[in-house]
C-alpha cells in the first residue's frame, strides 16, 4: 500500500484554474521531486497536500486513511484539521524562525505546545519536557548545528537557519516531509549544506516531497520525478527516464534551459 495517494486534486483561484486533476502515489521511504517552470502549479500542489490550501476537488490518503476529502472539508473542526495536518512536515522557501527564540527554543516550541494537550501532561510534565529537549538536541545535531543551540536566528547564516527549520519540522515526527524550494532564498555557496542534510534524510529513508529547481539534486536524490506544466503532470518517471530519456516535448524544452548549468 502506498504511504500517500493524491487523487484528482483541483484548485482554482478566482477564474484561474491552477491544478487540473493531479494524481500520483508515493511509497514509504521514497523521495519525490516535483519540477517545472514557475507558475506551473508546483507550490500550490504542495500546499494542497499539506492542507495549507484547501483543494476544490479530490482526496488525499495517507497510510490508507483519508486525511483530506473536498466533500467533507467544510465539516471538519479546527482540531480535526490540525491533527490531519500533523501527518505532514513543511519546510518553506523562507525560514520562518521566531527571532526572539534561540535554536533550541525554535525547534521545541511546537512540540512543547502540542505536549500540553496530552492527558497525562500535568503528572509527567518534567519527564515529557525533558524528552522533548533530548530529541530536539539530537535533531539539531543531525543537521550539524550542535554548537548553535543557544544562538538566535540573527546570528545564523541563511543555510544554518534553513537547517534549523528542517530540524523543527522533523521534531513533530511527520510521516511525510515536504520542501518548497528549500534553497531558493540562499546564496549559491550555502545551498550545498542544506541539500546535504536533505540527502542524509533520503539515506535514512525519510519519505519526502521536494519542489525544486535544483535539477542535478533532483536527479541524484529522487526515486520519482514529476514534471508539471500548466496545472497538469506532463511527465512522471524515474530520474533516468525524466532526465536522460525525456519523451515529452515540453519536458525536453524545460530541461534544455538547464543544460548550460551542467545537468
Amino acid at each position: 500500500m502506498p504511504i500517500l495517494e493524491v487523487q484528482n486534486i483541483h484548485k482554482r483561484f478566482g477564474r484561474t484554474e491552477v491544478l487540473k486533476g493531479i494524481d500520483f502515489s508515493l511509497e514509504q521511504g521514497q523521495v519525490l521531486s516535483i519540477i517545472g517552470s514557475s507558475g506551473s502549479g508546483k507550490t500550490t500542489l504542495l500546499r494542497c497536500i499539506t492542507q495549507l490550501e484547501q483543494a476544490d476537488r479530490g482526496r488525499i490518503i495517507v497510510s490508507g486513511r483519508t486525511v483530506f476529502d473536498a466533500g467533507e472539508a467544510l465539516t471538519l473542526t479546527k482540531e480535526e484539521k490540525r491533527q490531519r495536518q500533523l501527518t505532514f512536515g513543511m519546510v518553506f522557501q523562507s525560514f520562518h524562525l521566531f527571532p526572539q527564540y534561540n535554536v533550541l527554543e525554535n525547534v521545541t516550541l511546537a512540540t512543547r505546545l502540542h505536549a500540553r494537550e496530552l492527558p497525562d501532561f500535568s503528572a509527567r510534565k518534567a519527564e515529557i519536557l525533558s524528552e522533548i529537549d533530548r530529541e530536539a538536541r539530537e535533531l539539531i545535531a543531525s543537521v550539524g548545528l550542535s554548537e548553535k543551540l543557544k544562538n538566535y536566528p540573527c546570528e545564523l547564516s541563511g543555510g544554518q537557519q534553513q537547517r534549523v527549520a528542517i530540524a523543527r519540522a522533523l521534531a513533530m515526527k511527520p510521516q511525510i516531509l515536504c520542501f518548497d524550494e528549500p534553497t531558493s532564498a540562499l546564496d549559491p555557496e550555502l545551498t550545498g549544506e542544506v541539500l546535504s542534510v536533505i540527502k542524509s534524510l533520503a539515506n535514512r529513508h525519510m519519505t519526502m516531497i521536494i519542489v525544486t529547481h535544483e535539477m542535478r539534486f533532483a536527479r541524484e536524490v529522487s526515486d520519482q520525478v514529476l514534471f508539471m506544466d500548466g496545472g497538469h503532470i506532463r511527465a512522471r518517471g524515474t530520474p533516468e527516464e525524466i532526465f536522460l530519456h525525456p519523451e515529452d516535448p515540453r519536458l525536453r524544452d524545460f530541461l534544455g534551459s538547464f543544460q548550460d548549468r551542467g545537468l
